[in-house]
């Protein structure tokens, strides 16, 4: 209305100059980028209050000046070493071979099995382990499960129709040739139950990944 009183009758929207830019302090940069070296997990909120500063100047100069970005964990169901991958690979590599040697109904013969340990609980989220990167850094890695008080061991089989076996070792027992040798009688059990044709020609029993999970 002060608009039409003062004889402007334009329609169009005036530019207007937008939300002013925070103004970069070099001190207030250094003690940012010194909390999060001390701790690369550390909120923008408690940066704000430690510093006595708006979170939005925290955000602003953490990506113009200092170049960082929150970047959460990648979860990576094993943690490997080159011997431990080379070794996954050559396994692998298993299946294909007995492939060539007979395709004959080859994924309804074909098991694959793999163990795991199951802990009590996980003690980081995927949203609890974020941390402060510059943008062209990759993401840091973090065990899917970590260690804590008490685990479980899990035994899996699992074919073309999926589940065979799950079994769990007891807990405080180590897995010896006793318990792998009672493994596999309990898939002979099961496998007599398959087609006769499929049965005479034999199963294909490949191991996942022969290396310790909790590694």
């Amino acid at each position: 209305m002060a608009q039409f009183k003062r004889g402007d009758f334009s329609t169009c929207v005036a530019p207007r100059p937008g939300r002013p830019k925070t103004v970069s302090n070099p001190e207030i940069i250094e003690k940012i980028h010194e909390l999060m070296l001390d701790d690369h997990q550390i909120s923008a909120k408690s940066i704000a209050e430690q510093l006595g500063i708006s979170h939005e100047g925290v955000g602003s100069m953490n990506h113009e000046d200092l170049d960082k970005r929150k970047i959460s964990t990648k979860c990576v169901p094993k943690c490997l070493n080159a011997d431990q991958k080379r070794q996954c690979f050559q396994s692998s590599e298993k299946p294909l071979e007995f492939f060539r040697c007979d395709s004959n109904d080859f994924l309804s013969r074909l098991v694959t099995m793999d163990e795991t340990w199951l802990y009590h609980y996980d003690p980081e989220t995927k949203q609890q382990s974020v941390e402060w990167r510059h943008s062209g850094s990759p993401r840091p890695k973090k065990l899917r499960m970590q260690k804590s008080a008490g685990n479980l061991l899990a035994s899996i089989f699992w074919g073309l129709d999926g589940i065979l076996i799950i079994d769990y070792l007891p807990n405080g027992q180590t897995p010896k040739a006793e318990y792998y040798l009672s493994l596999l009688v309990q898939l002979k059990d099961i496998w007599k139950k398959t087609p006769r044709e499929v049965y005479q020609v034999g199963l294909v029993l490949v191991r996942q990944c022969p290396v310790s999970p909790s590694t």
